[in-house]
């Protein structure tokens, strides 16, 4: 936090009900930690643990996080996982399949002359 330049009596917190799965025990606490940089403008929610502490941790976590991104934009860390996960999924062309193959079928003979020669009799 101190990185980007954000002071802890710079952001409003609350803490509310939570939602979503969990029954009783989630709806009855306030372990929902709401938190707001208004200088950025920034405003999320955290109710990813059942502990207040480590939700309270994980949204200045995520506010860190977003605030990156908005001032580095693509050179942020999350913006590269992305496009590195990206690129890594991307279809492949078909020359590029063709060469994958080729090099598939290569090391396949390789292997096979270092079997020894089968005896049929």
């Amino acid at each position: 936090m101190s990185e980007l330049g954000i002071k802890e009596s710079e952001l409003e917190e609350r803490f509310v009900l939570g939602r979503g799965k969990g029954g009783q025990k989630v709806n009855k606490t306030a372990s929902c930690v709401w938190l707001k940089h208004p200088a950025s403008g920034i405003e999320l929610r955290c109710q990813q643990d059942r502990s207040q502490a480590m939700n309270r941790h994980l949204a200045r976590k995520e506010l860190c996080a977003r605030l990156e991104e908005k001032i580095k934009g693509d050179a942020s860390r999350r913006q590269q996982e992305f496009e590195k996960l990206r690129r890594k999924k991307r279809k492949r062309s078909r020359r590029a399949k063709l060469r994958i193959l080729e090099l598939k079928k290569r090391t396949a003979d390789k292997k096979d002359l270092r079997k020894p020669p089968h005896a049929d009799s």
